[in-house]
Formats: structure tokens, sequence, C-alpha cells
């Protein structure tokens, strides 16, 4: 049984499926040096923000294949560190998108009608209604800076309130926002047109301090921000001198660069800031629902699938796996088949693509070729995760070809490998019942890529075929196919015969001993 450590605290009504397949231990709030110490036990580690999940803990996790973080944001975990060491981070983006427009909606409604400020007021004996004069929401121009999964909703909900919602997003064509019925605009056009401002895009080098000084100065006198994103896309220092200079009229933040803020924090005291604690995913049903993502994706990693919503691997969506799936596997298939019967060391992996497949993105397809090429020959544990990584680390040139027709077959997958000056080439493709291999160094052969195989290269002689089946059935090894793969007749050939046990090294050297054969393998698919 698989074992799982959920080191911050989650619903448990999210991690019911997750207990009824896997040992989870719940540790909340553990020092680091204790979930150092005790993260070599588990093979997936389940967290929030709480936990850092530095590259210490990761490298202590010698079982470790997978960190799931219940929520959006993966700051607290290292990333290129899970990435080398081969461990898939997944996060649930979307099982928290409801609650966070909602919040963000609600922090409007609170800017507009001063409702923070005026319960204070009335809870200490006043009744000042004069002073808590507010605006409408309905016609007032939303601007959205980002146009993802939340800003999404948002822009649904303020359609609802009749606003008109703009959107600045470099991401998004024109058709995406055309769609959702919002006109996309350059940064500085929406900034000038907006009476709310709403920020919904990840902290990054280019987002850090977006809405800045410069920022403030281009929008209303009388236009407000909010901020339930992340902390630092909102420079704060430069926002309390533009509500004291009067450049704006209010702001919410439900985020903030250092989380909990110092309590003498000036964001807390201003009288023209809404404050929340970071509660925009803070809902009993997003809570739920982060935790039931999550823990489907670490099972689903557990037991060799993708995670739906791994951040260190390519996003494919789910009609498009349908469809990559089986070439995944075979992809896998060539380059372990490869690593048996070529040379250790590589120099040069080339993977060619022919047929439709080409349409797709290929990411997952040639880290599996890789992978299947390299467990065995490396020491780490090699996965689609850090297969590439590996491969740049052992110096192996890595080229891509893709053409539109196949030579024989709708969809085929080659394998070129170089090493040391010898060179091994393989095609494959899919079939009703699995991967095949079809063709070996120019030698057209159809055999399903799975269990023992025994290949020999020999002269097209009469008798060859019978003499390697006779010696294989005196020493009580069962063919299960045979196939033979031939430029001409009595030219150059190629056997492969599916065997059910495993061929001894004297009964490989006394086939390579025969007169017609001059090279033998044998593989495990």
């Amino acid at each position: 049984m698989f074992k799982v450590l959920v080191s911050d605290p989650l619903p448990e009504e999210g991690l019911a499926a997750l207990k009824q397949v896997a040992g989870v231990d719940i540790k909340p709030k553990l020092p680091p040096n204790e979930l150092i110490r005790i993260i070599p036990e588990y093979e997936a580690l389940i967290v929030r923000s709480g936990t850092k999940v530095t590259a210490e803990v990761l490298e202590a996790g010698k079982r470790l294949r997978v960190v799931g973080r219940a929520g959006v944001g993966v700051d607290n975990i290292d990333i290129p560190a899970a990435t080398s060491l081969g461990i898939v981070v997944a996060n649930a983006p979307t099982g928290n998108i409801v609650a966070a427009a909602e919040h963000t909606v609600g922090l409007m409604f609170a800017l507009a009608r001063n409702i923070p400020q005026a319960y204070d007021s009335l809870r200490r004996g006043e009744w000042k209604r004069s002073h808590f004069m507010g605006t409408d929401l309905r016609r007032k121009v939303l601007g959205t800076v980002g146009l993802g999964r939340v800003a999404t909703e948002v822009v649904r909900r303020a359609q609802g309130l009749e606003m008109e919602v703009i959107a600045y997003d470099p991401y998004i064509s024109s058709e995406q926002a055309e769609r959702l019925g919002v006109e996309l605009l350059s940064l500085d056009e929406l900034l000038a047109r907006a009476d709310f401002v709403t920020v919904h895009v990840p902290l990054t080098d280019s987002t850090r301090g977006l809405i800045g000084r410069d920022a403030f100065r281009k929008m209303k006198p009388t236009a407000f921000v909010l901020n339930v994103a992340r902390g630092g896309v909102v420079d704060e220092g430069a926002l309390i001198e533009a509500l004291d200079e009067g450049l704006i009229s209010g702001a919410a933040l439900d985020v903030f660069s250092k989380e909990p803020p110092p309590s003498d924090s000036p964001l807390l005291k201003h009288p023209k800031i809404v404050v929340t604690p970071h509660l925009g995913g803070s809902t009993v049903e997003a809570q739920e629902q982060v935790a039931r993502d999550i823990a489907e994706q670490v099972l689903t990693v557990l037991q060799g699938g993708l995670a739906r919503y791994a951040v260190n691997m390519p996003m494919v969506p789910p009609e498009e796996m349908a469809v990559l799936g089986p070439y995944i596997e075979l992809a896998e298939k060539l380059g372990k088949l490869a690593a048996q019967i070529g040379e250790p060391r590589a120099e040069m992996i080339e993977i060619s693509a022919c047929g439709e497949i080409v349409k797709y993105d290929l990411e997952y397809v040639e880290a599996a070729a890789l992978k299947g090429f390299l467990d065995g020959v490396v020491d780490a544990r090699v996965n689609l995760v850090n297969a590439k990584t590996i491969a740049r680390q052992r110096h192996i040139s890595l080229q891509r070809r893709k053409r539109a027709e196949a030579d024989r077959y709708g969809i085929m997958l080659s394998l070129r490998v170089v090493s040391n000056g010898k060179e091994i080439s393989l095609g494959g493709t899919v079939m009703e019942d699995g991967p095949y291999v079809v063709s070996i160094d120019g030698f057209w052969v159809s055999f399903p890529a799975r269990g023992k195989v025994l290949l020999v290269r020999h002269h097209d002689r009469p008798g060859v075929i019978g003499k390697v089946g006779t010696l294989l059935g005196a020493h009580d090894i069962n063919i299960s196919f045979m196939y033979v793969g031939r430029v001409a007749p009595r030219g150059e050939a190629v056997m492969v015969m599916g065997v059910d046990e495993h061929v001894p090294d004297d009964v490989l050297d006394a086939i390579l001993a025969m007169p017609q054969t001059y090279w033998v393998r044998q593989a495990v698919l």
C-alpha cells in the first residue's frame, strides 16, 4: 500500500477516496527537521501553503514520487529540485475558482458601498450615513488584468451585474475574449478606462509590481483596485502613496507580499483599504474540492498515470491525451528496446513522428522515449519529469523530426540512437491491441511490443530459422510468435521471436555460432 503524508490541514471528505487505497498520515505543522526525518517513509506528500517543500525535503524523500499542492500557487515548493529528482509536482487550480471569483465580487461590493467602514462606525455607536455614500456597480467598467479561469468567472458575475468588462492578457486571443463578451485592450488603455481594476495573474518576474506607481498615475481618481491573486503583483508601497495623493479612491487586498503582514503595516490601518486574510479560496466547498482534486491526481501518479495539472510537465488536454496515450507507451517501448539491443552510452537520440500525430504537442512522447532508453542505463530514478534533464546531464543530443506522411502506416514513431559511432534505428506504430515494433535498422517487421523477444540478424538461407527454433525447443524455450524481415531473398535478414522464457547465455552463444547468424540480442518489453 502506498504511503501518503498530508502536512497541512485538509478536509477529511476530500481525502476519503485516497484513504481507501493508500495509507494516509495527517501531520500538520511539522517542524522542518521533523518533516525531513520522516519523509523517506512516503511515496507522496500533499501540502497547502503552510509547508515549505525545500530541496532538502525533496532530496530526503528517497521514495517520493509526487508532491501535491491543494490549491493553485506552488511558491512553497522547490520546482527545479523536484524536476531534477523526477518528482511530479501537481496543483489543483480549478477547485477554488468559484470561491475566488465570488470573493472578488464581494470585495468589489465592499469597496463600492463602504461596507467594512460603515460596519466599524456603527459598532462604535455612530450613525454617519452621509459619510458612507457609495456608488453603483451597474454600468461601471471592470478591467481585469489577466483573463484566466478565476477572471473568467469574475467576468460572468460582473456581466450579471450589468457591468462593462474590459481585459488585458497578452496570452489570450481576441477571439477568446470576444466569446466571453470582453473587449481586449492594452494595459495602459485598461487602466485609463476602468472604474474597478482586478488582478488575476500569477506572481512572476514580469508581473511583480505590475500595478505600481506608473499604473496608478494612469488610472481615474475615482477608480478602485482589487487583488485576490498573489501578493506582490500590486506594489504595496506605491498603493499607499497613490491613496494618500488621491490618485485612486480605494483598494481591496486579500493577498500580501508578506503573509501575514506585520501588525503595524499601513495596509491594515489605511481607511481606504479593505483587507481580508487570504480568504479567496476559503469556502467549505472549495476546500473539499481542491482536496479531492489533488488526492485524485496523487493517486493517478502513484498508479503510473499522468497528473492532470502537473506544473513541471507539459499540460495536455484530456482529449489530446486520449490520442497520445498509446504513442507515449510506444515511445517508451522503443527507447527500452534500443537500450537493450544497442550500445549503453548514447551520443545522440533522434525522435521522429509521421502522420496525424504531428499536429499534437509531443513533449510527453519525446520524454517517454528518453525514459525508456535511460531507465535501465542510469542509476537515478528516471521518469517523464526528469528524463530530458538526465539526458542533458549525460550530454545526449536530442533531435526531433516531424513529417506529415508515414511510409507504411498512418502514424509512425521512429527512434534513432547513435552510440560510440554505431547506429540503431527502430520504428513503431499503434494497432488495435497496442504498440507494435514495425522496423529494425531498415528491416520491416511487425511484432507486439510486449514480453520477451529474441532478435537474430542473419544471412537469409534455407534452414536458418528451423535451426534456431530447434535449438530453443531443445532447451525448453517456448516460442509465442516469429517474424522475419529481409531486404531481398537470400540477403540480409532479421528474425524476431517472442519467447516465454529467458534465453540463457550459452544458448545465445550457440545461436551466434551457427554458420549464417552474426548478431543476437534478447530484450524484455
